[in-house]
């Protein structure tokens, strides 16, 4: 990034910003202005942490006994890099002892399959869980995932070690970059952000934040809200769309679809 003492200040950047919208008053557009410098502020920010992230001395070696199965059989750590000198490893909450898949690592999850093929251009990502890999399999299809490398900590060392497994013995998610370079793995960086650090009144968000969803809701005057969080099902669809002979299908009819040729959709 541009040493700030090169870049123009955030407001006269904003103030060059002509867009005005259909009836809005003079209030809005220059509360809009002020709220426009502040972003221009936050995507500095949010820059100069990166920087910072990337600047950081090499961590830890990976050392330990970890041992996973995956959908190609088992593998040891270094097997999850694949051709790649960086991976990216995210702890799902669906151990053994859960009824049912964390909502909002699933939620996480199903935004990152629509993802994985351009994140996996740039470096390895693998989804770790402790449950039997044929469990995660069976969620994984049920869901319409295609994508995302599923892995089973068959031995629970790396989730133990990695802080995916809390104090009293329960799924924690994590987030964990490793490197390997010259044939060394190194631990690089974990989101640390949690309750011990959060702010009151929010939520122990992370930075940054992994969701696209709560993305989207800071967008609104709703925002992200203070009790609703996602669920693994909201019941039947509601909508319907407009299929290639240009006429509505119904949702129920999307679904035989999708069996018959899921390349239509997924693709």
């Amino acid at each position: 990034m541009t040493s700030d003492r090169q870049l123009a200040p955030a407001a006269e950047l904003a103030r060059r910003n002509t867009r005005t919208y259909p009836n809005e008053s003079a209030d809005y557009r220059r509360a809009r202005t002020a709220l426009l410098t502040k972003e221009i502020e936050l995507r500095r920010q949010i820059e100069r942490v990166a920087q910072m992230r990337r600047a950081l001395p090499p961590g830890g070696e990976v050392t330990g006994d970890y041992r996973f199965e995956g959908e190609n059989g088992p593998t040891d750590f270094a097997g999850l890099f694949g051709d790649k000198d960086t991976l990216v490893i995210y702890s799902w909450m669906y151990g053994a002892q859960r009824e049912k898949a964390c909502p909002m690592c699933t939620s996480l999850l199903s935004a990152w399959e629509g993802e994985v093929r351009d994140i996996s251009q740039r470096v390895s990502l693998a989804v770790v869980a402790r449950s039997p890999l044929q469990r995660l399999v069976a969620f994984a299809k049920a869901r319409g995932w295609r994508d995302l490398r599923l892995f089973s900590d068959t031995n629970d060392h790396y989730s133990r070690d990695y802080h995916a497994i809390t104090k009293e013995g329960g799924d924690d998610a994590a987030i964990n970059v490793f490197t390997k370079r010259d044939g060394v793995i190194r631990h690089f960086w974990n989101g640390e952000m949690d309750f011990e650090s959060s702010d009151p009144g929010e939520n122990p968000r992370g930075t940054p934040d992994l969701m696209p969803l709560w993305t989207v809701l800071d967008m609104t005057p709703e925002g992200r809200g203070t009790d609703w969080y996602p669920k693994l099902d909201y019941g039947p669809r509601a909508w319907a769309f407009v299929n290639g002979s240009g006429s509505e299908t119904s949702a129920r009819s999307k679904s035989a679809l999708l069996v018959a040729m899921p390349d239509v959709f997924y693709r």
